[in-house]
This record gives C-alpha cells, structure tokens and sequence, in this order.
C-alpha cells in the first residue's frame, strides 16, 4: 500500500509552502501530484492533509506517516550510501570555492554531514574572492565552485542549488520604507554597502543600477554580512543581499528590507562541477546534501525564479 515515493512526497509538502512548490521539487506537474496524493488518501482510507492551507496543515493520518518517514528514509538514504561506496568510488577529493559570502549558513552543515558519511573523501575550501574559481576549477586545482555567476568555460556543467530573491536592506527609519519597492533611481543618493568583489560579479550593479545608467552616491565594502547589517541599522548605508542571508535581522527588528523593482530582482545559486566528476557517487551525494539542507534551512528559496513558470 504504502510506496517509499510516498513518503518522499509528504517529506517535500512539509518541507514547501505550497503543493506547487513540492510538485517543482518533485519535478511532478501539479496534476500529477494532485492525483499521487488523492490516490494514497483513497488507499489509506484518510485525508492527509487539510486543502488550501499554507504552509500545508496535515491531518493525523499525515503526521504520522510523516513520523514514519522520518524514521525510514535517512535508514534507506544510508544504505544508498554504504552500496555506492562498497561498489567503488569512496575515497576523492572535494576542493571547493565559495563566491558567496552568506553562504555559510547552509554550507557548514552540508560539510559536517558529509564528513560524516564521506571520511574517506579529503574536503577542504577556500574563498573565492581573491582569485578566479572557474578557471581554476576547469583546470583541475578545483573540484566544485559555488556561484551564483556562471560562465561559459568549456568541460564545466552548473548544476542549479536553489533560487532566491536578492532584496534592499535598509534601516528602520529610512524614507524608502514608505515604499512597497525601490527603483534605481532611489538609490542616486545612497551609500551602497558591498562585499569586496568586483562590481561586474554584484547584481546590483549589473542587472539593476548599470541598465538604468544610475551611479550611488557612494560605495563602501564591508567583509561580513553582520557588518553590513550594523552599518545599514545606524544608517550608513543601504546594502543588497538574498533574502535567506537577512532572514534573523529581519525577524528581530534590526533593518528593514524592500522588494528592488516591482517584479524583484531573482537570482540562483549554481554548483559549478567538471563534467568528469559529476557522476562520482560523493558529488552526487553532496549536490544532494546541499539541496536538502538548503531547502530545510533557508527562508524564501524555491526550486526555481518566477519567471520560469
């Protein structure tokens, strides 16, 4: 009766906002999810969830096939792992670069879970802002790049995380905050608080402020986002960055934040990954790792950007 894509299926509604969302995760059409879920309920005789809820509200039957889940796939998800391993490829190397400042949040969990199953794979990282991480990767010094910027370098595939909404941060008492989104034009007369990375690599610039032919009055670079985040709170400046990475400081009060257009400034966070080394069985099990940590831990992140459908 019960099927382990089953399961899967209740893990990702949990895990969305929205049957929509978990169908794009699935890469199911709404339909097809729709019809998985009606035909399970028929056979369990029981709703497992209430319709038109968001997040999605589940019944008693949901919750506990939902505990039953939890319990049974991370069992079948390490057996996968001990199989992949006993059939060869378990032992590598995982050299990364990271063009993402915020992206810690996410990524030292992926790393400590990954350590744990992968020992036999040397994993070490760098920051990617002091040098140039693709063509590095392409020549073999590199095993996997994290960007949000990718380029046409032949042998290099990009493999898409997540997406996600870049959004201005502001302070609390800002006159921008009267305003439901911010034009380029808004921010001729602000400070623009940046990490230090060339200005052709920051969206702000090169798909917001450049095509408008809009200069801010000035720039100031700040390593770290709760820099960034103090600066923008005693209003020094204004700053751009996903929404995921300000989440906490929005949640306590310390800034404000603004949509950058009227239909948002979206952008996505790909790994870049030599082609040779897609298929080996620790980076497909670290692409996996990511998106799961990702999506259980991140705000405001999708499968994929509105304009995509």
């Amino acid at each position: 009766m019960l099927e382990l894509r089953h399961l899967r299926t209740l893990v990702t509604l949990r895990e969305a906002d929205s049957l929509v969302e978990a169908s794009e995760r699935l890469h199911l059409t709404q339909s097809a999810l729709s019809h998985q879920l009606k035909d399970l309920e028929q056979r369990l005789g029981a709703p497992l969830f209430l319709r038109k809820t968001r997040p999605v509200q589940f019944t008693s039957a949901g919750l506990r096939l939902l505990r039953l889940a939890d319990n049974v796939l991370p069992q079948i998800r390490q057996a996968e792992r001990d199989l992949q391993r006993l059939a060869g490829g378990q032992a590598g190397r995982l050299h990364m670069a990271i063009e993402c400042h915020s992206c810690f949040q996410w990524l030292m969990p992926t790393i400590d879970q990954f350590r744990n199953v992968w020992p036999e794979v040397e994993v070490d990282f760098a920051s990617g802002h002091f040098f140039a991480p693709l063509p590095a990767l392409a020549r073999g010094e590199l095993d996997l790049v994290i960007t949000s910027d990718p380029q046409d370098i032949s042998g290099l595939t990009y493999v898409p995380l997540f997406t996600y909404e870049a959004v201005l941060a502001i302070s609390n008492q800002h006159p921008l905050g009267s305003r439901n989104f911010v034009e380029p034009g808004d921010l001729a007369g602000e400070t623009l608080i940046c990490y230090p990375v060339e200005r052709d690599r920051l969206d702000i610039f090169s798909r917001f402020l450049d095509p408008a032919g809009i200069e801010p009055a000035a720039v100031r670079n700040a390593e770290l986002t709760i820099m960034m985040m103090q600066l923008v709170a005693s209003g020094r400046g204004v700053c751009c960055l996903p929404n995921w990475a300000i989440t906490e400081y929005l949640q306590r009060g310390y800034v404000s934040a603004r949509r950058l257009g009227r239909d948002g400034l979206f952008g996505t966070l790909y790994a870049a990954i030599r082609e040779d080394m897609l298929e080996m069985p620790y980076m497909q099990d670290f692409l996996l790792t990511a998106k799961d940590i990702s999506f259980a831990t991140l705000e405001g992140v999708s499968a994929r950007s509105p304009a995509q459908g």
